[in-house]
């Protein structure tokens, strides 16, 4: 990636997080992919991994669907890639799929976790999870390395996970 677009993309991710809710991360409305949509980044269909979807809405109603976490930030941290036309200014919600609850929960709030003997549609993914604790727990279940918050992660960290480096 162009190193002269971090600076626009770390200012995306902090715009994101400061217009999130304080707290915990927190069950999330939104719409359920059509078994037709397919992820914006990988092209798989999302409506088959249940288990693990994100989703991006828009302040007009449209939505992006994701197979995961990894492939939503990888849109969240390239908007201009990805979505065309988009800012970051325009979303009104993000969602992922909490690992224990299966339910859709605050993405900005949520805490992953990587590096662990767990594997999502796309190989190994950032798991989300509603608490840190629920984190930690899974963490020491599943010989997990790292336990990340959303400002955390960067496209570097994000092409080390598609390498299998945590």
């Amino acid at each position: 990636m162009n190193t002269s677009k971090q600076p626009v993309m770390l200012a995306v991710l902090l715009l994101l997080t400061a217009l999130s809710p304080a707290g915990g991360a927190a069950p999330v409305d939104t719409p359920s992919p059509a078994p037709t949509d397919t992820c914006p980044v990988c092209g798989m269909f999302v409506a088959k991994y249940p288990d693990w979807i994100a989703t991006v809405l828009y302040q007009d109603g449209h939505a992006h669907h994701f197979d995961g976490a990894k492939d939503l930030f990888k849109y969240l941290l390239d908007l201009p890639k990805w979505a065309p036309g988009h800012q970051a200014g325009q979303i009104a919600r993000i969602a992922v799929t909490d690992y224990y609850s299966v339910t859709r929960i605050d993405a900005r709030q949520a805490w992953y976790v990587i590096g662990s003997d767990v594997l999502g549609p796309m190989g190994h993914e950032l798991v989300p999870f509603e608490t840190r604790e629920d984190a930690e727990a899974f963490l020491h279940d599943h010989a997990a390395k790292r336990i990340l918050h959303f400002g955390d992660v960067t496209q570097k960290l994000l092409g080390d996970l598609d390498a299998g480096r945590f």
